[in-house]
């Protein structure tokens, strides 16, 4: 296994007995890791459910100290997905009605920044530089996209606005209201010139 410049080991290391079961026991761990989402059970109870499971299926037990090692990490993983939910959350709810063209230039920013960082700190190999380009490139033809998308909507509510101040104007002057009154009420309410 390579060291990372801080001198920690990288990689997947070893695979734990809940890694190493067969594909059988894929929905009893889905399960387990749902109850552990929930944390409607403790540990144990989920655990023990777990074995249970795996019994009815022929597939050996998992030990206490790999199920709790195996939650800890997942649990890690939940938090740090939990937390980047919020802040994309609180982010895309500040920014309005341009939120999510504002959003994409906000991630093309942050990974030109990361990968700035990474070369900047010489831990990029080829293949690294390569899937960050990617990244890269994905994002900014996602900003072409979005603005795209946005210009098409705006395109079409302005011209249902115009119909429809098309038909209110008609409606008006069948009214009897003047020409001058219209073109008023127009400038008015619905902000358009005629």
């Amino acid at each position: 296994m390579a060291e990372n410049a801080s001198g920690r080991r990288e990689g997947r290391g070893r695979l734990s007995s809940l890694d190493l079961l067969p594909e059988e026991a894929e929905g009893d761990l889905v399960w387990a890791l749902e109850q552990l989402r929930e944390r409607s059970m403790p540990q144990t109870a989920i655990l023990d459910e777990l074995n249970a499971r795996l019994a009815d299926r022929g597939i050996g037990k998992v030990s206490k100290s790999a199920f709790s090692r195996w939650s800890v990490r997942k649990a890690i993983q939940f938090r740090r997905l939990d937390e980047v939910r919020a802040i994309t959350g609180d982010i895309v709810g500040n920014l309005g009605t341009d939120g999510a063209d504002e959003v994409t230039v906000a991630v093309a920013e942050m990974l030109k920044a990361a990968i700035y960082e990474q070369l900047e700190n010489g831990q990029l190999s080829s293949k690294g530089v390569m899937e960050l380009s990617r990244a890269l490139s994905a994002a900014v033809g996602a900003q072409k996209a979005s603005a795209e998308h946005r210009r098409k909507l705006e395109e079409r509510v302005n011209a249902e606005v115009e119909r429809v101040a098309e038909k209110a104007e008609t409606a008006v002057r069948e009214a009897g209201l003047s020409e001058d009154r219209v073109a008023q009420m127009r400038r008015d309410v619905l902000g358009l010139r005629i």
